[in-house]
């Protein structure tokens, strides 16, 4: 779904982004258009000025000294213009390169010393070079025809403008001094061929009015006035006299150039106009295709996710039901069935216990949807046999447990009973002494037959309804393991066990010290301590042992075994860790608030705590008599039991938040 979704979304944006790329393009085209359209205008007013002043420089060089007045005007307009350049990094190098010696020429021109024909080139190269950085001379075609043409003209026409211009200062210093001399009739017709040849140009680009604003600019009566005087200028190719005003050739060809550079300014305004024209296009269609853009990955998205959803909303919907059978209803079915059943016979379960699995049609699922309801159904039911069958094997593993057990039990019974009359009857030491040992094993023989009752859930035959000391327990636990020679009873302080726990807790005690005896080396003992603990109302009885150890993780499964009580444990434990399932199922039998706990034993060892809760102590024989305080030599086995338990919970917690 993810890539079906994907793919054509990226398809269509890709698409998409070409085409708005496109028009951010021609955005971008047309607002450089304008700017460099505005740069070029303010690159022409300065040359407009500089050929002004080209002119006056050239007349003035003539002789014709009433040009020195209105040459001081230009030079001051000039010079603002050059000003206005200032941060357009292109045309100030070339001011900086071609105008440098601009106050040099002026203070020559001045005195009278500067050379008429240097001067003009002087200020020639600076307008060509003017020309040259024009952006408008360097714009490349643009897409737009109107836009190309505009442009080019605007360039004919300054060529023209500035042949025009070059022409009326040339011959301001000739009609000055009356007459060509050296090269200046041959640039004169240079000049004229290359503005005609503009003008051509520049007619075949321009629009019908900037036409016939040309047109009217070589219509007025300068114009013609100038005509008349370049007719002279061309008769005098011979070097002959030219009698000609030179003011009047200036005024007329002056308001010749002006009328040109108004033509100018309309064509590069149209220019502009054009290209404020395309960037308001190339904005509105940006503005549609980012829209259109946005509204079909949208539509298309949105088509996506309906599809998608028809898919996920049933399989969501069909996983929550199945997540809610496999964790709350399934197995409080199966807990039901264990529960349910009573003989060896029944181990279907009945039709109704089956969780129900939602109907894939009625959550809007397709057929293959409902074909994986129908597996997960079957599952379920498959499931449910198997739990029943497992509940009926386990049923099978416990009564034949509980069958050998009391089996056992009453067999070892009546061998105590032989034992004890046989004991009654022999007279010889050593025969007795025989049947002391053979006593002993039968006792721990009965212990291992009620251990298979433990793990069976069955209650001991042998409860005692009156009250037995501290010790006699401890006596009676060390009488029931194999090495009690090796059993160590240091100090246990007086307490009464009530009647009913007595036997689980002497039972519970002897497995603890069989599990002491068997991990630690034979030289070594075992001791057994017990004490009365005021602050929490407890009676503590402790089995230390200076064996192997255990390690963190053994012990934390240990724990995990003291605490649980269900069958699944007695099937899932290593044979060798039953007497821990055994301890677990006698602490859970003697009910709420008895712990065992191990911990870490002082130079090595374990040493395993038994918390009895106040309510399986009897009252003391004495009203007036109090538990004594702990003894100072069982403080330190106090401490570590607090700090097991401490722990114990903190790991329980942490084991419940995560």
């Amino acid at each position: 779904m993810a890539v079906v979704i994907t793919v054509p979304i990226c398809l269509l944006l890709a698409v998409a982004g070409l085409a708005v790329n496109g028009r951010a393009e021609a955005l971008g085209d047309a607002r450089t258009t304008r700017a460099e359209v505005g740069l070029s205008l303010r690159v022409q007013a300065l040359v407009h000025q500089l050929q002004r002043e080209r002119g006056l420089t050239n007349g003035l060089l003539g002789g014709e000294k009433e040009f020195r007045t209105p040459l001081t005007a230009t030079r001051t307009r000039v010079d603002t213009a050059l000003r206005s350049m200032r941060g357009e990094s292109a045309v100030e190098g070339v001011v900086r390169k071609r105008l440098g010696r601009l106050a040099g020429i002026r203070a020559a021109a001045d005195r009278g010393s500067a050379d008429r024909a240097a001067t003009l080139t002087f200020f020639t190269t600076a307008v060509d070079a003017l020309n040259a950085v024009d952006p408008v001379a360097r714009t490349a075609t643009r897409a737009d025809g109107r836009l190309s043409d505009g442009l080019a003209a605007l360039r004919e026409l300054a060529a023209a403008k500035e042949s025009v211009a070059l022409e009326r200062g040339l011959l301001n210093g000739v009609f000055a001094e009356g007459a060509f001399h050296g090269r200046e009739y041959l640039t004169f017709t240079e000049v004229r061929a290359t503005r005609v040849a503009a003008l051509a140009r520049f007619r075949q680009l321009a629009t019908a009015p900037q036409r016939a604003a040309l047109k009217k600019a070589f219509a007025t009566e300068d114009a013609q006035r100038a005509t008349a005087y370049e007719r002279r200028a061309e008769d005098a190719a011979d070097g002959s006299a030219l009698r000609a005003d030179a003011g009047t050739w200036w005024t007329a060809m002056t308001v010749l150039v002006d009328d040109l550079y108004a033509v100018q300014q309309s064509v590069g305004d149209a220019v502009r106009d054009r290209a404020d024209r395309l960037s308001h296009d190339a904005e509105t269609d940006l503005a549609a295709y980012l829209v259109a853009g946005a509204l079909m990955a949208a539509l298309v998205a949105g088509l996506a996710a309906f599809a998608s959803r028809s898919l996920t909303r049933p399989l969501r919907a069909l996983a929550e039901a199945a997540h809610d059978v496999a964790r709350h209803r399934l197995p409080a079915t199966v807990a039901r069935i264990q529960q349910s059943l009573q003989d060896q016979a029944e181990l279907l379960p009945p039709a109704d216990d089956a969780p129900d699995t939602p109907d894939a049609q009625r959550l809007g699922g397709t057929a293959e949807i409902a074909a994986v309801a129908a597996s997960l159904h079957q599952v379920e039911h498959t499931a449910l046999h198997l739990a029943a069958q497992q509940a009926g094997l386990r049923r099978n593993t416990t009564e034949s447990l509980a069958n050998l057990g009391r089996r056992n039990q009453n067999l070892v019974r009546r061998q105590l009973g032989l034992i004890t009359r046989l004991e009654r009857q022999e007279l010889d030491p050593d025969a007795l002494a025989e049947l002391f040992e053979l006593d002993h094993l039968a006792t721990r023989m009965r212990r291992n037959a009620e251990n298979l009752l433990v793990l069976a859930g069955q209650n001991p035959p042998r409860p005692t309804a009156a009250p037995a000391d501290g010790l006699e327990v401890v006596q009676s636990a060390v009488a029931e393991v194999e090495q009690y020679p090796r059993v160590l009873i240091a100090a246990v302080e007086p307490v009464r066990v009530r009647g009913h726990a007595v036997a689980d807790v002497a039972h519970l005690l002897a497995e603890l010290i069989e599990n002491g005896l068997t991990f630690s080396p034979p030289a070594e003992p075992v001791e057994v301590h017990g004490w009365y603990d005021t602050e929490d109302d407890t009676y503590c009885f402790a089995v230390v042992d200076h064996g192997v150890g255990m390690s963190e993780a053994d012990k934390e499964r240990a724990h995990a075994r003291f605490s649980g009580s269900g069958e699944e444990a007695l099937l899932a434990a290593p044979t060798r860790f039953l007497g821990h399932l055994v301890v677990g199922r006698l602490a859970h039998r003697l009910g709420e608030g008895t712990q065992v706990h191990l911990f870490d034993t002082a130079g090595g060892g374990v040493s395993a705590l038994l918390a009895l809760p106040g309510r399986l102590l009897a009252p003391a024989e004495s009203p007036s008599a109090a538990p004594p305080p702990a003894r100072p030599a069982v403080s330190s086995l106090l401490n570590g039991f607090r700090a097991g338990i401490a722990r114990a919970e903190a790991r329980t917690t942490q084991g419940a938040s995560s």
